[in-house]
């Protein structure tokens, strides 16, 4: 797969059959939209190309705008290289690009850069400045301009019924099972392992600090987590804290997680935690002794969990 850090980086004279759009998490439903764009290139002797933008929009355009992201763009990169694409363009988008009009969009961009034969979008997809235009819009410039506009349907979006704003919500909520549903896969976290207060070697419970690669990462609700992460070839399994650790007066959030059966240092090596079910609220217990004997619960409930799965 080739990947333009600009729609102005991509230049071919090979047709391309085209979808635009954020793909944050690329979840269930744009897995739907992009084996459909794969097959119709293949059909039509084209190339698949997937147009999309970073930072999101709305981190430009709504003022104190603080949305948190389920895929960094490299994480986003990567799911759609593995749907088999042709070309990616993550196009930076800022002020500037969000006047252009939708003609000049379609004129500019998926006509003379992006050599269009067909696009690909859903039923609700608008674009443009001011986001004016529509799919009937869009179908209009398809017969100006020579190319053709297939609709994906509410009907069939809604029997995916996913979108990144509901997995979002789960996320918030602690609910991972549901968000990993609408996913298609396990939710993750990547970072860099970094030093800590070492309060977990002292409980018996060592654990990797780990600082997030992007700070625009959602991190789901503070609890107790099971997790999976592969490391040099090797599965480890694991429970993973994510909130303050107020039983010893903690202020500043972390992420720390604990792996079973494993005692190599993990310092300064890069992690990509897989989250599996949520285990319980994070808790301040009377007294550290108290805080050991349920992580200790929770090492048998994480035991139980991987003993359990086929």
């Amino acid at each position: 797969m080739n990947t333009y850090t600009s729609i102005y980086r991509y230049h071919s004279a090979q047709k391309t059959v085209v979808t635009l759009g954020t793909f944050d998490g690329v979840h269930k439903g744009h897995q739907k939209i992009i084996e459909r764009l794969v097959q119709s290139a293949e059909q039509c002797s084209c190339e698949s190309l997937v147009l999309t933008f970073f930072p999101h929009p709305r981190m430009v355009l709504q003022d104190q705008n603080e949305i948190k992201l389920l895929s960094t763009i490299d994480e986003r990169i990567q799911k759609l290289e593995a749907l088999g694409i042709d070309h990616v363009v993550v196009h930076p988008f800022d002020q500037e690009f969000s006047r252009l009009t939708a003609e000049e969009f379609v004129e500019k961009v998926l006509v003379q850069h992006f050599n269009i034969q067909k696009i690909i979008i859903g039923h609700d997809h608008r674009f443009g400045r001011n986001r004016t235009a529509n799919i009937d819009d869009l179908k209009v410039f398809g017969e100006k301009f020579g190319f053709e506009v297939e609709e994906i349907s509410a009907q069939e979006i809604n029997t995916v019924s996913v979108s990144s704003t509901k997995i979002r919500t789960a996320l918030h909520e602690g609910n991972i099972e549901t968000a990993n549903a609408y996913l298609g896969y396990p939710y993750t976290l990547n970072g860099i392992v970094i030093t800590g207060k070492g309060l977990g070697k002292t409980l018996r419970f060592p654990t990797a600090n780990l600082k997030l690669d992007a700070d625009y990462k959602l991190i789901p609700q503070n609890g107790v987590y099971i997790v999976q992460c592969l490391l040099d070839g090797q599965m480890l399994h694991g429970m993973m804290n994510i909130g303050i650790n107020p039983t010893v007066d903690g202020t500043q959030q972390s992420i720390e997680v604990h792996f079973l059966d494993f005692n190599a240092s993990l310092y300064h090596k890069n992690l990509t935690l897989q989250i599996l079910h949520r285990i319980r609220d994070e808790i301040k217990f009377d007294s550290v002794s108290e805080l050991q004997k349920q992580l200790e619960l929770d090492q048998q409930t994480t035991l139980a969990f991987f003993e359990n799965q086929p």
